[in-house]
């Protein structure tokens, strides 16, 4: 099984992180890496900060001559920003010269420092940070090489933003990367710029929804016996571990929710070509916990990024007198890169199904047990 552990704070010298569990075997491309950490910086409503950082990873361990040994990986991302926060961010004994005592609605600011017992609320703001989540897709990029192994590639798109909607079908995702917002009815995001460009002029933010489609994953995959074991615990775990995220629908949950059970349930066909299937994929990709070899499909809602250019109502937590809360440089809207955020969660969360599966130590055993499997299901 994986183990994955970061640490950083977003103004600190870097992020680094620690994937235990990959195993023997697997190539690893460090451009693949970088590129993944771009795409996690684009996005129309980013902040100035994405100018600023060009993440790239620096490999410590775990891997030599572009493969995978069994050992844990270590990656390093520096922070480029961190040259203007010396001062502020030093580990060596000291005081600061300048302290934060106002909190921001909806962050971590109010309830970190009560539970850790700080008095500068830049000691919770620093790693409550969406920016610790660029060593989250750094670390995602490695599982989705070995994810690409099995046949699987993992996509996201943007569903909405604030009030605007798509209101095509998604059809094909080759030119998703080309779109400002990750979204596929352009009609609809040329409507959703400019809705961030009025957030943007009023210091305000907005929200929205992220659709994650994974293709490729084989029927068979979490289980039904135990709750903590069901697929869609993990999902919902991971997808909810992304910073603004305040809901997950797997498939169309909420659309279900209104309907007959008739009307929701995805009946079963047979052919000599194709097996069983589906022609209709409501639930998803999964039932009872279980992939059913339909893609896996998940939404995320997010909420507006609690940092606002025009901040909000606060208490000053020293004074206890009102104040303003603190305004930190921040994006406007981050849909579409929560979108790439969660791809590669959705990554970590099959890649830990997939060992728990088909699990070993070296990649060869692991695609023989593979095989193995894939061939008794077709002869089933």
């Amino acid at each position: 099984m994986i183990r994955l552990i970061t640490s950083g704070e977003s103004h600190g010298k870097a992020l680094s992180l620690i994937v235990e569990g990959v195993p023997a075997g697997l190539q690893i491309n460090p451009d693949f890496i970088d590129k993944e950490l771009s795409r996690r910086q684009k996005g129309y409503g980013r902040g100035s900060r994405m100018k600023i950082e060009s993440d790239k990873v620096e490999i410590l361990s775990g891997v030599r001559f572009g493969e995978t040994i069994g050992s844990p990986i270590s990656i390093q991302i520096k922070n480029k920003d961190f040259e203007n926060w010396k001062d502020l961010m030093k580990t060596e004994k000291g005081t600061p010269n300048k302290i934060i005592t106002s909190p921001r609605p909806g962050h971590a600011d109010l309830p970190g420092i009560f539970k850790y017992d700080r008095t500068d609320i830049r000691d919770i703001l620093e790693r409550a940070s969406a920016r610790e989540t660029a060593a989250r897709v750094a670390a995602g990029a490695i599982f989705k090489l070995f994810l690409a192994e099995f046949g699987i590639n993992i996509y996201s798109h943007t569903i909405s933003i604030g009030k605007i909607s798509i209101k095509k079908p998604v059809k094909t995702f080759d030119k998703i990367e080309d779109s400002p917002l990750r979204c596929t009815d352009p009609v609809a995001e040329k409507e959703m710029i400019k809705l961030i460009d009025e957030a943007k002029k009023k210091g305000d933010s907005l929200g929205g929804v992220s659709e994650i489609i994974a293709k490729g994953v084989c029927l068979g995959i979490g289980s039904h016996a135990h709750f903590d074991r069901r697929l869609t615990s993990y999902l919902a775990s991971a997808m909810m571990s992304i910073p603004t995220a305040k809901g997950v629908e797997i498939g169309e949950g909420v659309k279900n929710a209104k309907k007959f059970g008739s009307d929701v349930q995805d009946e079963i066909f047979y052919s000599r070509k194709k097996g069983f299937y589906r022609s209709t994929n409501r639930a998803g990709g999964i039932e009872g916990g279980i992939s059913n070899g339909e893609d896996i499909t998940v939404r995320i809602y997010l909420k507006p990024i609690p940092t606002l250019s025009s901040p909000l109502e606060s208490v000053d937590i020293i004074s206890k007198k009102h104040s303003l809360a603190q305004k930190e440089r921040a994006d406007v809207c981050v849909v579409p890169a929560a979108g790439v955020i969660a791809e590669n969660m959705m990554a970590y969360v099959l890649t830990n199904a997939y060992l728990e599966k088909f699990g070993s130590d070296v990649m060869k055993d692991i695609k023989a047990n593979y095989d193995f499997y894939i061939e008794r299901i077709k002869n089933a």
